[in-house]
């Protein structure tokens, strides 16, 4: 039925406890003292623990710190012959699951046994559903191809670690979906997630964006303002278009990745960030080191993971997962009852060429839930996928 662990120091308890367990079928394992009982929980995996609180080297609520501290999930029954209500209420708040007074009370053990288990059940269930819902954050990445199969496996992998990762591909190919898979699967998911589009913001500015400012460093710094370093501080920096990046920011960046250390712009004092930095990039970033536009110190310092996202070209056997996906989230997104493709319109969407990849792809899916009847044909998807037909 299960395993349990007796600690005690009386020969004759264990042997009680022993027999009533094993009638009910649990295998059963002692330990003698407290710092026996506490190596043995460490070292095994028990469905319950049984544990004296008056014991030689360790007494029983320093095995129950011992216990919570080493995260051993199993539930702890504590046992005494001297025990009263300050000691059980005592017991019960360091985390112990049940107190139980000798001499022992058949009845009651197997009821508190009974709880226990149903108490181990739900841990175990939790444990599961825990793993499901990282698998399913993971699995936002949309896809059943070699390629996106492998690129979920490294994000998996890499997710838990500190890791710098470096994104490579095409625009529109989903390279910020895998920087945000990343931080869900991390340690840091519960901090930001902070995004910059390093090619969205003026060169003059990007330093101010990325260290923040003092006030008065500049006309227009009217106060003091945080950087997205200090801002992600904890969490996950995700630098997209990292190539577009001026060369006075690369070399602040490379000395915030080298120190942990970053200094506002107009100001002196060294402030320490902890931000985990996750860059992207549509560039071939060899070829600008080469041609003197990107640092290959940078680069190095950026790409200990690398990992390249396909064109929605090269993954043509994805397009009907993508299609369908797309259809529900904007049939979802504009309250409109949801529409079909038909086998000859999902043929077309494969053969067509997708320049913009998936963020293309979902621009047409929404033109064609607009435009198109309850069951969209092939021949919609030629007329309404290409913008110069629907103009003519």
């Amino acid at each position: 039925m299960g395993k349990i662990l007796v600690i005690d120091d009386e020969r004759a308890i264990r042997r009680a406890l022993r027999e009533i367990l094993e009638f009910e079928e649990f295998e059963v394992d002692e330990a003698e003292n407290g710092k026996e009982g506490l190596d043995k929980a460490k070292a095994g995996e028990y469905d319950i623990i049984f544990c004296d609180i008056k014991m030689p080297e360790l007494d029983g609520m320093e095995v129950l710190d011992g216990l919570l501290k080493a995260k051993v999930d199993s539930p702890v029954i504590m046992i005494s012959g001297h025990g009263n209500i300050e000691t059980a209420v005592q017991a019960i708040k360091k985390g112990a699951f049940d107190f139980i007074e000798k001499p022992l009370d058949l009845n009651r053990i197997l009821v508190t046994i009974r709880n226990a288990n149903d108490k181990t059940v739900l841990i175990e269930e939790k444990k599961v559903l825990k793993k499901t819902v990282k698998r399913f954050k993971g699995s936002s990445i949309i896809g059943e191809t070699e390629e996106i199969e492998k690129i979920k496996e490294m994000i998996e992998k890499v997710a838990p670690s500190d890791a710098r990762v470096l994104i490579t591909g095409e625009n529109g190919t989903g390279k910020e979906l895998v920087a945000s898979s990343l931080h869900d699967l991390s340690e840091r998911k519960s901090k930001p997630f902070i995004e910059v589009n390093c090619a969205a913001i003026p060169a003059e500015l990007i330093e101010s964006e990325l260290f923040g400012h003092e006030k008065g460093a500049f006309t227009s710094a009217v106060k003091q303002k945080k950087g997205k370093f200090e801002l992600a501080s904890g969490g996950t920096l995700f630098l997209d278009e990292i190539g577009d990046m001026s060369a006075s920011a690369q070399a602040k960046v490379l000395r915030a990745l080298q120190e942990n250390v970053i200094q506002r712009v107009g100001g002196e004092k060294d402030i320490k960030v902890n931000a985990r930095v996750v860059a992207a990039t549509n560039k071939n970033l060899r070829r600008e080191i080469e041609e003197g536009n990107f640092r290959e110190d940078l680069y190095h310092r950026l790409a200990v993971i690398l990992i390249h996202v396909p064109s929605l070209n090269e993954r043509r056997d994805d397009i009907p997962l993508l299609a369908e996906h797309f259809m529900t989230m904007v049939c979802t997104e504009h309250g409109v009852a949801r529409k079909s493709f038909s086998d000859g319109a999902l043929k077309e969407l494969q053969a067509t060429d997708w320049t913009g990849n998936i963020r293309e792809l979902r621009n047409i899916v929404e033109r064609l839930i607009i435009l198109g009847g309850d069951e969209i044909s092939g021949d919609e998807v030629k007329l309404f996928a290409n913008p110069r037909a629907i103009s003519n």
